[in-house]
């Protein structure tokens, strides 16, 4: 007669502990190619200003600059504007503090939050929304116009390449939370100032 065992309490234990590692051993990690596309990407950003309106400014020790702590999430959805100051030329746009809000003839743009958020950023977006909203000067590549100052006109002209790896860098950034305003209109002429 054969006596039936019984697995120990130790081996029991060690399968359970044990189980999760073998589990993450067997996910791929990001390849060389993956990780150098991002790199790209980031370098993109990092040398075509991006930062410069996308990333909302503080006043620091050495003056106005960056806050990467909310790095590109767009004009922060907490800073409510006054109306748009009158401008008389030469003046033809204004900047708010945060340098992500723009007032000129064609109203006032909110720079956009480029973080993967799904919600408020372009966690939802494809390549392909990506790259033409880039290349046509419009919102998901047929909606309403980009406004200034983005330069679409110039980013326009990266290869696909470079949009790719813009594309794999930004939804490679931590996800933040931050519904920017829609663009307003105009202000009607002879509209109180």
């Amino acid at each position: 007669m054969k006596t039936r065992t019984h697995p120990s309490t130790a081996a029991v234990l060690a399968t359970a502990l044990l189980l999760p590692l073998v589990s993450l051993a067997q996910t791929p990690a990001p390849s060389t190619a993956a990780k150098d596309k991002v790199a790209r990407g980031k370098y993109i950003v990092n040398t075509s200003g991006c930062h410069d309106c996308h990333t909302p400014w503080i006043v620091g020790p050495k003056g106005p600059e960056p806050d990467m702590s909310r790095a590109l999430s767009g004009h922060p959805q907490d800073f409510a504007l006054p109306p748009a100051p009158a401008l008389q030329g030469p003046w033809v746009m204004a900047a708010a503090a945060t340098n992500t809000a723009w007032a000129g003839p064609w109203g006032v743009s909110f720079t956009a939050n480029l973080t993967p958020d799904r919600e408020t950023g372009l966690g939802k977006w494809t390549l392909r929304n990506f790259t033409e909203t880039i290349r046509t000067g419009r919102h998901m590549g047929r909606g309403r116009e980009l406004l200034p100052p983005m330069p679409a006109s110039v980013y326009r002209n990266w290869t696909e390449s470079d949009f790719e790896a813009v594309y794999a860098y930004l939804q490679s950034i931590p996800a933040i939370k931050n519904r920017v305003p829609e663009p307003l209109p105009p202000a009607a002429p002879g509209a109180a100032k």
